[in-house]
């Protein structure tokens, strides 16, 4: 089989274009190697006719090539792609296109919203997601009801990077769906609006079924900026999820709750280092005398990114 050497000169794209008819396979791979290596837009067309090749391992370099352009003719190449009978392919498309930047993109793909199949479906609301493309609010509004948990998440994502005030009805019921990975997504989402309700979802989901949805709260608190759900988040520090309490730590930190100095002090002696890092991170931007006592006691902790995070609390609370 031919090599591939990076550091070969391919040619410009008008030469690299002759061996794409190349009866060996291996030399038609290795000119979709060389197109993508040019960044010339004009080899979009060429590699939009490799995605046509009967060979199986040139129709999925050119699926992967792809990717390293943006705009309308690539997104317009890779969607009909999404649908391949190979997933391999299929997901080469999908991972692709999800890298695009270009909002000139999404025209080809906000008509694959409503495809028969779910894994094109998800696969085109997650390119949609990083475009945020305002006319792709409604069609995601609609995949919220979509059967596919999958589907759904990707729709939230969409709407949640979207940032609008009227979307947050939608995104609080979404964070009450039947699928957890919809519900963390949801959570998640509504760290762009400080209204009561959006703290009152968030509180609701500290106590969600799944840790993961509770450590996704936790950290969205913080983000929403809302000191109302400081009892709540006290209450998460007894959670049996250690990645739960340290995100409810990190947030008590960031909102500056006193209250809490009594209930952190405890994780300063936790045996999961990064928990301890973060309790002495909270103390010292809560900064309240009190945990003095327990930091000096932990300056000599075993590992250095606690020993660091604990000078620098003290240094917070009482400068010399």
């Amino acid at each position: 089989m031919t090599g591939f050497d990076p550091f070969e000169d391919f040619g410009d794209v008008t030469e690299i274009a002759v061996r794409l008819e190349d009866p060996d396979p291996a030399v038609r791979r290795v000119a979709v190697l060389a197109l993508a290596e040019t960044a010339d837009p004009s080899a979009v067309i060429l590699l939009t006719r490799a995605l046509a090749d009967a060979h199986a391992e040139v129709h999925l370099q050119a699926a992967i090539a792809l990717g390293e352009f943006d705009g309308l003719e690539a997104a317009a190449a890779l969607a009909p792609v999404l649908a391949d009978v190979d997933p391999i392919v299929a997901q080469a498309a999908a991972d692709s296109l999800a890298g695009f930047k270009d909002l000139r993109a999404g025209d080809p793909l906000l008509p694959f919203v409503t495809h028969a199949d779910a894994f094109v479906r998800k696969s085109v609301l997650r390119a949609l997601k990083e475009l945020r493309r305002a006319e792709a609010l409604q069609p995601a509004l609609a995949a919220l009801a979509d059967p596919d948990p999958e589907v759904r998440a990707q729709a939230v994502g969409v709407v949640g990077y979207l940032k609008r005030l009227d979307t947050l009805p939608a995104l609080i019921t979404a964070s009450r769906d039947a699928d957890s990975a919809v519900r963390r997504t949801a959570v998640g989402s509504l760290g762009f609006a400080r209204e009561p309700h959006v703290v009152d979802a968030l509180v609701a989901a500290l106590g969600d079924a799944d840790w993961l949805v509770r450590e996704s709260a936790a950290e969205t608190i913080a983000k929403v900026g809302s000191d109302c759900a400081a009892g709540a988040l006290i209450g998460v520090l007894g959670d049996e999820f250690w990645q739960v309490r340290q995100k409810a730590i990190r947030s008590l930190g960031r909102l500056k709750v006193r209250d809490a100095v009594v209930a952190i002090l405890p994780s300063l002696g936790h045996k999961i280092s990064n928990l301890r890092k973060e309790a002495a991170a909270a103390l010292g931007e809560i900064g309240d005398p009190m945990a003095l006592p327990e930091l000096e006691r932990s300056r000599n902790d075993p590992d250095p990114d606690v020993r660091k995070n604990v000078r620098w609390a003290i240094d917070r609370i009482a400068p010399t």
